[in-house]
């Protein structure tokens, strides 16, 4: 073998190279995970006064309605959401710092007054406005700003949701499926770590679960995650499909914004009126409530149609104009969904619920290896090799559809080596 021969001349630039991203990686880790915790203690603040005072859902009309007028006082009415951080990503657009309050205030006042939103892909768009402009005030080159833009990304990600393995490849990986920058990963990671470290010293713990019904590893629990992964790839086409058909439906009947959101707010009022009056609140808010209920409790009070009711929930809210994300809801529609097929698989409801939370999480975004990274900190080691099957089934079945329009699979499905774009749709 020859011996490799590396010009003492390029050692310092490595090295200053490596020191001048980690130090960047660590003060977007420090000032994006400051501001996430903040982002965190305000949605739960704003989810106990709601259940403590339940009158507050009969201000979803008024709620979705100056949310609506916030963004067109900001000039950025027609705001793109987590599709614009792909873009900022990508092609190194920059990112309206106002988008950060923006973004911040609308998605607590979203479950102050009970809108049914996560709050993943709002933090996505908190990191991405702050890191995008910062590397955009430092002139960076668009390579260099991608890198921050990640690290933003990964940072907010990480301290709201205390999962920083998943965070850091996530914000890699969803730009680019089939694609991950890994020139990107030491300061995705050590941004994502800084803000997981940084959270938990505020007092912000991190999301797991615990998991009983672990199945060895045989021919048959193979089969079982096969079947549920297919079932889950089924699970999040129809989610993406009717959270963007809702959208889409909304704009064709009430093009004016405002009357939409008041249309919107004033449905899922009555939808909460429904399902059982201002103090169930079940299915309103980010959906954790309901993941936990299906996995640590074993899908004990997991209504059958849980899932479709909490996908309408989250269709009717977010298609009206109210902000957040689509992943925390996600993840409820896996977890009930998962518990309840469980069974008719031979699989405990609390295991069936866990597969299903990362099996939909992949198929909405298709991302894998996040969600079997994921899967691994909400749920621990146990069982990861099914996770991972499940999870790989749900990828290559859910078609090429997902959450973000902006996203891009880079690679076939179907054929290894083949651009996405050269395969007709399956």
């Amino acid at each position: 073998m020859k011996p490799l021969s590396v010009p003492l001349r390029v050692l310092p630039d490595e090295l200053g190279d490596f020191l001048r991203r980690a130090l960047f990686a660590v003060i977007i880790g420090l000032l994006v995970g400051a501001v996430g915790v903040a982002f965190h203690y305000g949605i739960d603040l704003a989810t106990e006064l709601r259940q403590e005072h339940h009158w507050l859902l009969f201000f979803l009309p008024l709620g979705g309605l100056a949310i609506v007028l916030l963004y067109r006082v900001c000039g950025i009415e027609k705001d793109q959401g987590t599709n614009l951080v792909l873009v900022a990503v990508r092609e190194h657009e920059p990112m309206r710092l106002r988008t950060a309050p923006l973004i911040f205030l609308s998605t607590v006042l979203t479950h102050l007054v009970g809108g049914s939103a996560g709050r993943e892909g709002a933090a996505l768009q908190l990191g991405a406005s702050i890191s995008s402009k910062i590397g955009h005030k430092l002139g960076l080159d668009p390579e260099e700003g991608r890198i921050v833009t990640v690290c933003g990304m990964a940072a907010a990600f990480s301290a709201l949701f205390g999962t920083p393995l998943t965070a850091a490849v996530f914000a890699l990986e969803v730009v680019h499926v089939g694609v991950i920058q890994y020139a990107a990963l030491v300061p995705a990671f050590l941004a994502s770590l800084t803000g997981f470290l940084l959270a938990g010293w505020l007092g912000v713990p991190p999301t797991a679960y615990a998991v009983s019904g672990l199945p060895a590893l045989s021919p048959l629990s193979l089969l079982q995650m096969v079947v549920l992964g297919a079932l889950c790839a089924v699970l999040a086409v129809f989610f993406c499909a009717v959270t963007h058909g809702a959208g889409h439906l909304y704009a064709k009947v009430l093009p004016d914004p405002r009357f939409r959101a008041l249309v919107g707010g004033a449905l899922v009022l009555l939808l909460s009126l429904l399902d059982g009056g201002l103090a169930h609140q079940y299915y309103n808010g980010a959906g954790g409530n309901l993941v936990e209920a299906a996995v640590t409790g074993g899908g004990v009070g997991v209504e059958p149609w849980a899932f479709l009711a909490k996908l309408l929930f989250t269709a009717v809210t977010l298609g009206a104009g109210f902000r957040g994300g689509e992943i925390v809801p996600t993840f409820a529609c896996g977890a009930t969904f998962g518990c309840v097929v469980a069974p008719f698989l031979g699989l405990e409801p609390s295991f069936g619920g866990a597969v299903g939370t990362v099996a939909a999480f992949c198929g909405v975004t298709n991302c894998p290896i996040s969600s079997i990274l994921l899967a691994y900190e909400l749920f621990g080691g146990g069982g990861l090799p099914l996770y991972a099957l499940a999870i790989a089934v749900a990828y290559r079945l859910s078609g090429y559809s997902g959450l973000y329009s902006e996203q891009q699979i880079v690679y076939s499905k179907r054929l290894p080596h083949a651009h996405s774009l050269d395969q007709p749709e399956e």
